[in-house]
């Protein structure tokens, strides 16, 4: 279905409340969680599921699962989405903390909303010589670590005031997450102390880059919000916070946003023009199943040669195989640098996912990279293995 409307009954813009949203893609009895790898390929086929039915608000531009059910989703300790064994990625991680350090936060106090294993928090602790709280539900190591400068805690971040006044609060790719973003960002700024300045740093996917490439693999269950810099900016100060900056990052597919609370007041929350994410939304809806069934096709085309594998066993690699290759027939086996989810199965559809090593013993033919920021750093590991394998980006079928 693309282009329909939901009705205002059942449904209205978590961002801005107005109740005209366009709905432009579904996909029904998706895996719930993209991030969370199986032990074996039957345990993986019998992942719970939910559909994806994703809308448009015609009012302010927020892109939102209006299907969403959250007690669905549960980010406990097999929830595994560590990037961190990726050059590019640790080249982007650096660069997001160098730009904090730059920021001045020598000997200051942070806290890392969504926190994960804490790999982002120690760095930036260490590199700018200033201590942190980190809060995950999903964590699972040590609660105090680094000699006592960096402490962490089990749950979510907000509510009341923290013990400790934040001086900058992170929150990496975790507002996306969450169906309710305005109670959200208001949550976190109930966990601030009045009248204490605090800066807050956020990222995130930004929708344009997914719509205006037909990405398919880039619209998930675990994903229910998607932002604009302008909507991002919207909900921000709807919340209460006041000069927010974006930027595009990531080669144009995070948006990075800066904010401050306890200053002179709030910034006016100014509704964005809804009128080009409508559009491209709308465009999207009418491509996607043709985008779908030419991937379909090259995989086949690719596999005439010999076996394919897909690079990236992360939201991407299993949205694309869910769509691809449901049963599992297309593509031999998911390939990720991440050790830990090696050896495990992919959810919905059961592929393999195994180490790079993993391509010689198969004969991989044909390497599809998830995502084309990591096209390089494939190929040259393809290369040092010795494989005759080619590496052809998603985005190029």
């Amino acid at each position: 279905m693309s282009g329909s409307s939901v009705s205002s009954e059942t449904a209205a813009c978590p961002l801005c409340g107005g109740g005209d949203l366009m709905v432009f893609l579904e996909r029904a009895n998706v895996p719930v969680h993209q991030n969370v790898q199986y032990r074996d390929a039957n345990g993986a086929r019998s992942a719970p599921r939910g559909d994806l039915k994703l809308a448009a608000c015609r009012s302010c531009g927020f892109v939102t699962n209006v299907a969403f059910r959250q007690e669905l989703i549960e980010y406990g300790e097999g929830y595994e989405n560590d990037q961190t064994s990726s050059p590019t990625f640790e080249a982007h991680t650096e660069a997001r903390i160098a730009s904090l350090v730059a920021s001045d936060i020598r000997g200051r106090f942070v806290v890392d909303v969504g926190c994960g294993q804490g790999q982002f928090l120690r760095r930036l602790c260490t590199a700018g010589e200033c201590s942190g709280a980190g809060f995950d539900p999903a964590y699972t190591g040590s609660t105090v670590v680094d000699h006592g400068r960096v402490s962490f805690v089990r749950e979510f971040f907000g509510g009341s005031p923290y013990e400790r006044a934040p001086d900058i609060v992170v929150c990496r790719h975790v507002i996306e997450h969450v169906p309710q973003p305005i109670a959200f960002l208001e949550g976190v700024r109930a966990g601030l102390t009045p009248g204490h300045p605090t800066r807050l740093a956020f990222e995130t996917p930004t929708v344009d880059w997914i719509l205006e490439g037909t990405v398919v693999q880039d619209f998930f269950y675990e994903h229910c919000s998607y932002f604009t810099p302008e909507s991002l900016t919207f909900a921000f100060h709807r919340a209460g916070f006041s000069n927010t900056h974006t930027s595009r990052v990531f080669d144009g597919q995070y948006i990075w946003a800066t904010a401050e609370y306890g200053g002179p007041g709030p910034s006016p929350a100014i509704r964005p023009a809804a009128g080009r994410v409508v559009a491209a939304a709308t465009a999207y809806g009418e491509r996607w199943t043709r985008r779908s069934a030419a991937l379909v096709h090259a995989v086949e085309q690719f596999g005439r040669s010999g076996p394919v594998a897909i690079w990236g066993a992360g939201a991407k690699g299993v949205t694309f195989l869910n769509l691809i290759d449901p049963e599992c027939r297309r593509i031999a086996c998911t390939v990720d640098v991440n050790k830990r989810k090696q050896g495990r199965f992919i959810a919905g559809t059961g592929h393999e996912i195994v180490a790079p090593e993993g391509i010689l013993g198969r004969e991989i033919r044909t390497v599809i990279a998830m995502n084309p920021n990591y096209a390089e750093e494939i190929r040259r590991t393809v290369a040092h293995l010795g494989s005759r394998a080619d590496v052809i980006v998603e985005g190029e079928l």
